[in-house]
């Protein structure tokens, strides 16, 4: 009896964790959600924007200067070498259905590893319909040796520069979360090789009208994983994940499987601790440490990967008040940037600045650092 006691006891313990776990994921999650409304309340004054013809043209020549020039094989990539530890060897973009999954890929939570989503990770990857030995060749354009990729990003900055053609001409064009297309496509154009989000920042209506655009999810957290899954497979996101997002989620994403990509956290690793000089992760009940890439700045160690040049386009941040909006399709002030908490602005500022004086990147928009200006 007094085992079975023992044992019942044991029993209720574990189910008041459970219960008090859950507990605190809900409150979390929706103080998470009240916190972001209650930002874009505050925030909600419009930004007057106007770009003079001269700037206009400034950049436009810029950016076909840069399509002109010579492209040079690994240009980016080998400048990044002198970040990096001579020892790591550079991360496959992609995970893969044929790929062994290493014991590193598990050491860190997400973004930086797959930490106690083993399983999770490996039934999605059975899933992918091409193994890497079929996919390798779609993001190529063509024959054409060198490639050049830009990174797209949503900045207010590219609102009015009628860039949309130019960037088209670029052999892989790498877009962000939402950023749509449409009526802004003379700013930001329509093509698109790579669209790079995770669920509470991708469009909650596909509108990508290229059909070979891929989706490449990005996992930040563990029911990151679930909502891939499901979206891969057309299947509803379960009412348990659901409590997980901190704003409303697509519920479908109307491409093929084989459409899907699986960012390697060891991308948005090599970006953090290396690139960036980020501590490693550790765990806290409360706050963040800030050392979570923009998910901009993983995509430009993305595109080091899979191009020879990369450019970046929309980037950059101006908190004087006097500058572009933060989105080129909104009219909020960049200061909203400022009060985010997950993400070290300032720094991945400088950091860019230096790659780009350093000639590694090329900043199309002036952002960053102007070299045109």
């Amino acid at each position: 009896y007094t085992r079975i006691l023992k044992q019942k006891q044991c029993y209720d313990i574990k189910q008041c964790r459970c219960v008090l776990y859950l507990l605190c994921a809900a409150v979390l999650s929706l103080i998470c959600l009240l916190s972001f409304h209650l930002l874009l309340m505050e925030t909600g004054e419009a930004v007057a924007w106007h770009v003079s013809p001269r700037h206009k043209k400034l950049v436009n020549d810029h950016v076909i200067q840069v399509l002109g020039a010579q492209c040079l094989p690994s240009r980016t990539r080998k400048s990044l070498f002198s970040y990096l530890p001579s020892s790591l060897h550079a991360p496959q973009p992609f995970l893969w259905k044929d790929d062994s999954l290493t014991d590193d890929l598990f050491l860190y939570p997400p973004p930086f590893g797959f930490q106690g989503l083993q399983s999770k990770v490996e039934r999605l990857l059975k899933h992918l319909k091409l193994p890497r030995s079929d996919a390798a060749h779609q993001l190529r354009n063509g024959s054409r040796a060198c490639q050049r990729c830009v990174v797209v990003g949503n900045g207010g900055i590219l609102k009015g520069l009628g860039l949309g053609a130019l960037i088209d001409r670029f052999d892989v064009v790498i877009r962000l979360n939402s950023g749509p297309l449409g009526e802004y496509a003379p700013d930001v154009g329509n093509r698109t090789t790579i669209r790079m989000s995770y669920p509470e920042g991708t469009p909650l209506h596909w509108a990508d009208p290229d059909p070979d655009a891929v989706f490449v999810a990005v996992v930040y957290k563990g029911v990151d994983v679930s909502w891939t899954s499901a979206m891969m497979n057309r299947l509803p996101v379960s009412l348990w994940d659901w409590l997980f997002f901190w704003q409303k989620v697509p519920d479908h994403i109307p491409l093929d499987s084989s459409r899907f990509r699986l960012l390697n956290p060891q991308v948005i690793r090599e970006t953090a601790l290396h690139l960036l000089r980020f501590p490693p992760p550790r765990w806290r009940l409360w706050g963040s440490e800030k050392n979570i890439p923009t998910i901009g700045l993983s995509a430009l160690t993305l595109a080091s990967l899979l191009c020879d040049e990369v450019s970046l386009a929309g980037f950059g941040y101006n908190f004087s008040g006097n500058g572009a909006p933060l989105h080129y399709y909104d009219n909020q002030p960049t200061r909203v940037m400022q009060q985010q908490t997950s993400h070290n602005v300032q720094k991945e500022t400088e950091f860019l600045q230096k790659l780009v004086g350093e000639g590694a990147i090329t900043d199309l928009t002036g952002g960053i650092r102007c070299t045109f200006c």
